[in-house]
C-alpha cells in the first residue's frame, strides 16, 4: 500500500460524499497498520509477549475478521456462520488462547493479502452504497441503535486500536 497522496479527508471519485470520506479515513488507518508491521518475521508475527497476550499475527487476522463481520452485519444482514472459512474469522475475532494456539506459522504476506483481500471487497460495496446508507438505524447490542456510519467507523477505530497493541509489541520482541 503506498502512501497516501495527502491526508485529506474528502470526497473520493465513485463514492458518495459521506461514504468517500468514511472510505479515505479507513484508507488512511490501514496504511498506517500496514506500516507498523513492515519487515516482520514468521517468528515475529507468531510472538507473544506473555502468557495472555495476543501475537501482532492474530491480531491483524482479528482486523480482518472484525471487517468481515461488518460487512455481512451492514451489507447482507446477516452474521458469520459455522463453514469452514468463517470458523476461521471467528477464531480471528474471539482471539484468545484458541487464537494463540492456532494462528501460527504464516508469512506477513498471508495477513496482508487477507486484509488486502476483506478491504477490497469492502470498498467495492461502499462504492454501491450512498450518504442515505450510512444513516440507517438497526438494532445493535444492548438494545442500542446504530447507524451505519457509527459501524464502519467502528471498524476502523478496532483496527487503530489493535494497531496500538501491534506497534507496542513490535517494541518488546526479542533483539528490538
Amino acid at each position: 500500500m503506498l502512501q497516501p497522496d495527502s491526508y485529506i479527508i474528502g470526497p473520493i471519485p465513485g463514492f458518495s460524499p459521506g461514504v468517500g470520506r468514511l472510505a479515505a479515513m479507513m484508507t488512511y488507518a490501514r496504511w498506517t497498520t500496514m506500516r507498523a508491521v513492515e519487515g516482520l518475521t514468521m517468528s515475529q508475527l507468531d510472538h507473544l509477549h506473555d502468557e495472555s497476550s495476543n501475537s501482532i499475527g492474530a491480531l491483524l487476522a482479528h482486523i480482518a475478521s472484525v471487517e468481515v463481520g461488518y460487512q455481512r452485519a451492514t451489507f447482507d444482514g446477516r452474521s458469520m456462520t459455522s463453514a469452514t472459512r468463517d470458523a476461521e474469522w471467528m477464531v480471528a475475532a474471539q482471539l484468545g488462547d484458541r487464537a494463540r494456539r492456532e494462528i501460527r506459522g504464516k508469512p506477513l504476506e498471508h495477513y496482508l493479502d487477507g486484509l488486502e483481500e476483506v478491504r477490497s471487497f469492502t470498498l467495492s460495496e461502499l462504492a454501491h452504497r450512498d450518504d442515505e446508507w450510512l444513516d440507517q438505524t438497526t438494532a445493535f447490542g444492548n438494545g442500542r441503535k446504530a447507524n451505519n456510519y457509527f459501524k464502519w467507523f467502528h471498524v476502523f477505530e478496532d483496527e487503530l486500536n489493535h494497531r496500538g497493541q501491534i506497534r507496542w509489541l513490535r517494541h518488546r520482541l526479542p533483539g528490538s
